[in-house]
């Protein structure tokens, strides 16, 4: 999921609580091929037990529309797994409980990275009440995001990141690399140690926790999108726990980031065309009735809120790339195409960025300032743009490859253009997410090198055709590089994801988490849920 960067709000560096600091994942990731657990729950590093005998207390949920008959709850992990003594960090949990006698949790990422696992359940109430019959349903703001020490990129930073990539500063790759660098530092500025030890591999060692804590032997889990990449990090690292898997909208675990972003730009210029053929059939589509038109439509509104940003009631210009952020925001699932175009119509007949804006910030307000002596930061203090310096953030800490200057410098045009190829809309604000990796440190080499050939009980993957973020082909490679464990669902409809928006996916999902019954492998279920599985 992306969202955008906010050009001008006020962020803040977030606190860290003593003993010492934030996580740091560069020693985690070493030991994460090395340890596999902790004394008291049956592994070998005594220095996490106090971690995993924890107990949480659960109680109603605070906080602006959250479903009574949700409760949140936190627990506290290790700043840094290879030295647990030297701080620590608590993250944000939410659950509905089970009706009846549950037989344990269900635990559920909805997927970025950088989406709020706890706003992510709440939203999504209706789709998971069925499996109440049997879990306890639980979801979790990961480090670095919602109330979990979300991280953040400053006010800047995502101009600085399009202006390195805009073709005034081709002629100067050097310059473009300078910004570059800036930005990295605005990051790591403006969300402390945190930003070390964000990547996935962490989270998966939190999530072993959690499933300690909670009282389950194994882990039950549901992910979608960058969750199924959690997952499989998951599946990979502790095999022995591992209860009933599902991923959906399999992610990649070997494509580099650039060839990620280019097949991404391409979703959703393919959704952006299906959205605007099914607007222009409605006479209240603000682009008319001509799909070709509309198209050419949306790239002209996009340059020229870059040429002239819009002012918002937050104090920042809403620009071009801010409306790309959202747009694409949009076109993630039919349901929100209404919604969508009436955003659309509300900026261009009246120059409303509220609707738009919504999409691209996911409703979160402008922060506050912190409490220091808070652990967890307060859901109005969450900064604009943190989802998207998390899915950064986070995208970054799994990518090994760093291009030296002398190959971005060589490169950058040629990305430009292709990126443009791909999407005359996406393309530009997808290059920008990815060259802000350049002055990151590079990335583990865990997922690419460790998470194949799986040894854990059958897990199920459903990847849908019409998928705009993550590709089909992902599943097929995915499911190939897991081995045997893998069972595939083809979807064969439309959306990111299928488990909400096809009954027949929903269904087998269900089915397997409560019952155990699995499709057969390569079952479909067609676009209109006249399927077979």
């Amino acid at each position: 999921m992306l969202a955008k960067l906010s050009r001008r709000s006020p962020v803040r560096r977030r606190a860290v609580r003593s003993p010492v600091r934030r996580r740091a994942v560069t020693g985690a990731v070493g030991l994460a091929l090395v340890c596999t657990g902790v004394m008291a729950a049956g592994g070998t590093d005594p220095g996490l037990g106090r971690f995993y005998d924890q107990r949480i207390t659960w109680s109603a949920c605070e906080g602006t529309d959250l479903p009574k008959d949700m409760q949140c709850g936190k627990i506290t992990v290790p700043l840094d797994y290879a030295k647990p003594a030297e701080g620590t960090l608590e993250l944000a949990l939410a659950r509905y409980r089970g009706t009846g006698d549950p037989r344990g949790s269900v635990l559920l990422n909805f997927g970025g990275p950088g989406g709020s696992g706890v706003l992510g359940l709440a939203q999504g109430r209706k789709d998971f009440l069925g499996l109440t019959d049997d879990y306890d349903v639980v979801t979790f703001d990961p480090r670095g995001v919602g109330r979990s020490a979300p991280v953040s990129c400053g006010a800047e930073a995502t101009g600085q990141a399009l202006e390195a990539t805009d073709g005034e500063d081709m002629s100067d790759p050097r310059e473009a690399l300078a910004k570059l660098r800036e930005v990295a530092a605005e990051c790591a500025e403006h969300s402390g140690p945190v930003l070390a030890h964000i990547g996935t591999v962490d989270v998966a060692r939190d999530l072993d926790v959690m499933r300690q804590v909670l009282g389950d032997k194994k882990l039950n889990y549901l992910g979608f999108s960058y969750g199924t990449r959690l997952g499989a990090v998951y599946a990979a690292r502790f095999p022995e726990k591992v209860g009933r898997f599902v991923l959906d909208g399999v992610d990649t675990l070997t494509e580099p980031l650039a060839e990620q972003g280019l097949a991404s730009a391409r979703g959703q210029q393919t959704a952006l065309e299906n959205f605007l053929t099914w607007c222009t059939r409605d006479v209240a589509c603000p682009f008319g009735q001509d799909a070709r038109d509309a198209r050419h439509q949306v790239v002209d509104l996009v340059d020229s809120l870059d040429e002239n940003p819009v002012p918002t009631d937050f104090g920042y210009e809403f620009t071009g790339q801010d409306l790309a952020g959202a747009i694409g925001q949009g076109l993630y699932g039919k349901e929100y195409w209404p919604l969508l175009q009436r955003a659309l119509a509300q900026l261009m007949e009246d120059g409303d960025t509220r609707g738009v804006e919504a999409f691209a910030t996911g409703g979160v307000a402008l922060p506050s300032p912190q409490r220091a002596d808070d652990p967890l930061v307060d859901e109005e203090e969450v900064p604009l743009d943190n989802l998207p310096a998390a899915l950064m953030a986070v995208n970054c800490a799994d990518d090994p490859d760093r291009p030296t200057a002398e190959r971005v410098t060589r490169d950058l045009a040629r990305l430009r253009a292709a990126y443009e190829r791909a999407s005359p809309v996406f393309g530009r604000y997808r290059l920008a997410q990815v060259l802000m990796c350049h002055g990151r440190p590079r990335g583990t080499d865990y997922i690419r090198e460790r998470v194949k050939d799986l040894d854990t009980p059958k897990m199920l993957l459903v990847g849908t055709r019409g998928d705009p973020a993550t590709p089909y082909r992902w599943t097929v490679e995915t499911a190939e590089r897991l081995g045997d464990p893998a069972v595939v669902l083809d979807n064969r409809g439309e959306g990111h994801t299928g488990y909400g928006s096809s009954e027949c996916v929903h269904r087998a999902v269900d089915d397997f988490l409560l019952y155990g019954s699995l499709p057969p492998d390569g079952s479909s279920c067609g676009a209109e849920d006249d399927d077979r599985v």
